[in-house]
């Protein structure tokens, strides 16, 4: 989120980047901290796995619905 950009979070979305320095409070622009305390920057093999794993199920299910989509504007012809 750049200085230009308001933040967000407070209207129940979130458009802050990681070390925006807002001050919001939200978890991924540094939980509001204004560089102070510790933040993790490294995640675990194990966590790398998991996300990725979540992140090719969300590719799959977005790809099956592209499919019942696109087959279903086919038959509508």
């Amino acid at each position: 989120m750049g200085k230009m950009n308001k933040c967000t979070c407070g209207e129940g979305r979130c458009e802050c980047r990681e070390g925006c320095g807002c001050g919001c409070g939200c978890s991924c622009c540094g939980g509001g901290s204004s560089g102070q305390g510790f933040k993790r920057r490294y995640r675990t093999k194990a966590e790398q796995v998991t996300e990725l794993e979540q992140y090719l199920k969300d590719l799959k299910d977005e790809v099956q619905a592209v499919e019942e989509r696109l087959a279903d504007l086919k038959r509508k012809k």
